[in-house]
């Protein structure tokens, strides 16, 4: 407004000096009062166009003109008054004309952005913007399965870890959680069979290893890029429950991985993918109690490269090397009142999450491996506005998926179903908003689930 103002005065004062030019205009009709504005009386008798403008300084409001514009001919100031006029909107709209053609790209400067660059800047997009710049030419997208490219996505530091579930009502489709947006989403594995239900056990590295319901045979497939691989047929069988873990050998699977399977009796076996063998089959040695009692509920927990497994009894925690094979054993006691409960990892630290039970209580909470002392130390547990909600309930924990010191956790019941992620670093506990079938409103119950990191670059 502003400056619609300043340029109104600007061609007042022209229009003042034009006057002053031309001949003595006729004695116009005394004003009713003192305090009135005056104004300028621009009249054209051909086009018969007339405007009035006030006058902002001092002079006379007697003052008034006569004929200015010269037939066929439009003056200058009647233009400059017209640019002045113009609405705000249309200003607007002109800048955005403008800015728009000022922001094309330059294809000879472009085409000589260095291919480093280009690639350090696209291994910094988030995951789900990546995908859509593969789908822009086939360049960009044979880019992103190029080695340089995988290095740079090494280097970066881990993203924020997915969480790869199935439902009750489809078990041959994967429902993926981001936590970054908050969204839901279905990819689709084609290679794996679908007769007969596969169950997500471990990840490393980007991957997801699954193993079917019988336990017979091990799947691993990248949910993000669909890179898929079926491992050989075990050395024998064993036909109770198993529990898997699975490490890389490096920073990325391109220097490969091994996954491990333990079974109730104490026989194991590891693959290694470089070898694309099980290998180290054997059983665990007499210096750990036998049978082994492993919560099965509990998922293991990888850093570097051992993983840890939860016994039930005795009490404590299993681990294996995969670099050395050496077994070890734990006797940690649980804390009091302690139902479901899981192991979780947060970069070199072992915590524990569980249901506490007391009366009609029931809550959440989370704590923390000593290791001096091999106790367990409460460090944060969910907000008593949460846990009130749980009174009176019999309320079920199960865990769907640990990585990154991220935590996906199930709570259920007869009255209720919720999906709760907490963060070991900022201790910060989330809602997860219902999983629901794709363009519908039916919400899915989750059955189980691993998180993963997603790595557009990950192969099997």
């Amino acid at each position: 407004m502003e400056e619609e103002l300043a340029m109104l005065r600007q061609l007042i004062g022209q229009l003042q000096e034009l006057l002053q030019n031309s001949s003595p205009p006729p004695p116009s009709p005394p004003s009713s009062s003192s305090s009135s504005p005056s104004f300028v009386v621009l009249h054209n008798p051909q086009h018969q166009n007339r405007c009035c403008l006030p006058l902002f300084d001092d002079t006379s409001s007697d003052v008034s003109c006569d004929t200015l514009m010269a037939a066929g001919k439009r003056p200058r100031y009647l233009k400059m008054l017209d640019t002045a006029k113009r609405s705000r909107k249309q200003k607007n709209q002109v800048k955005s004309r403008t800015e728009a053609d000022d922001g094309i790209m330059d294809q000879e400067l472009w085409q000589e952005f260095p291919q480093d660059l280009f690639e350090s800047v696209l291994s910094r997009l988030p995951i789900p913007t990546l995908f859509q710049f593969r789908a822009v030419c086939r360049k960009w997208n044979a880019l992103i399965d190029s080695d340089s490219f995988s290095k740079y996505c090494t280097d970066l530091p881990q993203t924020i870890p997915w969480f790869y579930t199935i439902t009750h009502e489809n078990v041959n489709s994967g429902q993926v959680y981001d936590p970054s947006s908050k969204k839901w989403r279905h990819p689709v594995i084609p290679a794996l069979p679908k007769k007969t239900i596969v169950l997500p056990m471990a990840s490393a590295g980007g991957l997801v290893c699954f193993l079917d319901i019988g336990h017979r045979n091990f799947y691993v497939s990248n949910p993000l890029t669909k890179s898929f691989r079926e491992l050989p047929a075990r050395s024998f069988k064993v036909w109770s429950r198993v529990v898997v873990g699975m490490t890389l050998n490096g920073n990325s699977t391109s220097d490969g991985y091994k996954v491990l399977w333990v079974g109730c009796e104490g026989a194991y076996e590891v693959y290694d993918s470089l070898r694309n063998v099980w290998t180290k089959r054997g059983t665990i040695p007499s210096n750990i109690k036998l049978p082994v009692l492993l919560n099965f509920k509990s998922q293991p927990v990888a850093i570097n490269s051992t993983l840890y497994f939860m016994l039930t009894d005795p009490e404590g925690i299993l681990s294996y090397d995969m670099v050395s094979g050496r077994w070890k054993q734990y006797i940690i006691p649980c804390p009091p009142h302690l139902s479901d409960h899981t192991l979780a990892g947060c970069g070199e630290r072992l915590m524990l999450v569980g249901l506490v039970s007391k009366n009609a209580a029931t809550c959440v909470c989370v704590w923390e491996l000593q290791k001096m002392t091999l106790l367990w130390k409460e460090v944060d547990r969910m907000p008593n506005v949460w846990c009130l909600e749980f009174y009176g309930k019999h309320v079920r924990m199960n865990c769907l998926g640990n990585k990154g010191c991220l935590i996906l956790l199930s709570l259920r019941s007869r009255q209720m179903n919720r999906l709760i992620t907490y963060n070991a670093v900022t201790r910060e506990w989330a809602k997860v908003p219902g999983c629901t079938v794709p363009r519908g409103r039916k919400r899915l119950w989750i059955a189980c689930g691993t998180a993963f990191q997603p790595s557009p670059t990950a192969r099997a």
